[in-house]
């Protein structure tokens, strides 16, 4: 575990430089159409604001590839940010420098500063010591809150971190740290994973640090297709993994020799085009005919499913198990998400949900986020953490002693 900013003492009049994710979607207009990121970040900047502390807020938007991009500027994100804290922020116009250090020096105990697009200078991404030194001279103290960015040893997420002292997580952070690592570490049983998406290799190292976890394992979305094919079964036009073929069998018999229940879907619906104009029928996930393509969990996967998860004591949820963006194709996605909500709310489980789909899925079907234990805000950072992989942006942070 790492310290965190209530492990602060004294810091009432000194500089926090915090990172933090606010990598939010701007509409043509500069307007931003979902402010989640920025509310998870209150609670810390609320507390550090409280405790008398000059917060100085360090964050990127898109990717503007280390060039001042004016599209891209926080200026939007400062106007929020402003608006939900109920309290002036100061927006700089560059992240370092003389003219920066001058602003700086006007903020009194309790204000907020945000510096410009991190990522407009190529020496963060670099992950730059010079680059990280100058940021270092703005502050006192450094407090990382980006969970999202967690996994990528950047100038603003872990270069820095080595040059001021401490170095703390923020709220959110801690939360994020503490909800993945006692799902993983003392689960509640049986432990239920649910790992969808369309590719298996992007979650071949989720899939091989969970089956050594948990006691059932859903595998969908398009992945289902590779495993198919790689019983020997016919899978139409659909997503397939050619070179995966040979991982997937060997994860059948290793969840079989481990006593762990894989679930893979054994019906489907498919359709002959990937629009809501499509034909569609259910069939055998193993008998796809030609000219069609796997496109959603059949009705009697999608109960085989949701009673497990209603079974289940603890459940990981990261990525959907249909194509859900297109409504024909939503039915398995929203049955699992409802049935994940059910288990929290009804029977007491613990549920932690991940990735950027899941979230869609999550709104997309007007539920509730408090429905969830956790709705993880790393997309990338938290498949890593699954995976036991070391995050720089946490490894860089002071232990708890």
């Amino acid at each position: 575990m790492k310290k965190s900013v209530k492990d602060l003492k004294d810091i009432k009049g000194k500089r926090a430089l915090v990172r933090v994710d606010m990598n939010v979607p701007l509409d043509a207009n500069k307007n931003v159409t979902d402010d989640t990121r920025i509310r998870a970040i209150l609670p810390t900047v609320e507390y550090l604001v409280n405790e008398g502390a000059k917060v100085i807020l360090a964050a990127h938007l898109g990717r503007p590839k280390g060039d001042n991009n004016a599209d891209l500027t926080l200026d939007p994100v400062a106007a929020k940010l402003s608006e939900l804290l109920g309290k002036p922020v100061l927006k700089l116009n560059d992240s370092i420098g003389e003219e920066v250090k001058a602003q700086l020096v006007t903020l009194k105990d309790g204000d907020v500063a945000l510096l410009e697009n991190i990522r407009f200078y190529p020496e963060e991404t670099k992950n730059d010591p010079e680059f990280a030194k100058k940021l270092a001279e703005l502050a006192d103290f450094y407090v990382n809150d980006a969970f999202g960015a967690a996994h990528r040893a950047h100038a603003s997420t872990e270069g820095v971190a080595h040059l001021l002292s401490p170095a703390v997580s923020g709220l959110l952070m801690e939360k994020e740290l503490s909800s993945l690592g006692s799902l993983l570490q003392t689960p509640q049983r049986p432990f239920t994973a649910i790992v969808g998406g369309s590719k298996v290799s992007t979650k071949i190292g989720v899939i091989e640090n969970l089956i050594e976890k948990v006691d059932n394992i859903v595998l969908g979305g398009g992945m289902t297709y590779t495993f198919k094919k790689a019983e020997g079964g016919k899978i139409g036009n659909s997503i397939c993994e050619d070179d995966k073929l040979d991982f997937a069998n060997e994860l059948v018999k290793k969840a079989a020799a481990k006593g762990v229940n894989l679930i893979i879907a054994q019906d489907v619906l498919i359709a002959d085009d990937f629009s809501n104009d499509a034909n569609v029928k259910y069939c055998a996930s193993d008998a796809i005919p030609d000219g069609w393509e796997g496109v959603d969990a059949g009705p009697e996967a999608i109960k085989q499913i949701t009673d497990v998860v209603l079974n289940s004591k603890t459940i990981l949820w990261n990525g959907p198990v249909g194509a859900f963006e297109t409504d024909k194709f939503e039915k398995g996605t929203k049955a699992v998400a409802e049935a994940v909500a059910k288990a929290t709310t009804e029977k007491g489980a613990t549920s932690v949900l991940g990735g950027g789909d899941t979230v869609a899925a999550v709104e997309k079907f007007n539920l509730d986020r408090s429905s969830f234990s956790h709705i993880s805000t790393g997309g990338g950072a938290s498949l890593e953490f699954i995976e036991g992989k070391t995050l720089p942006g946490v490894a860089a942070l002071d232990d708890k002693e």
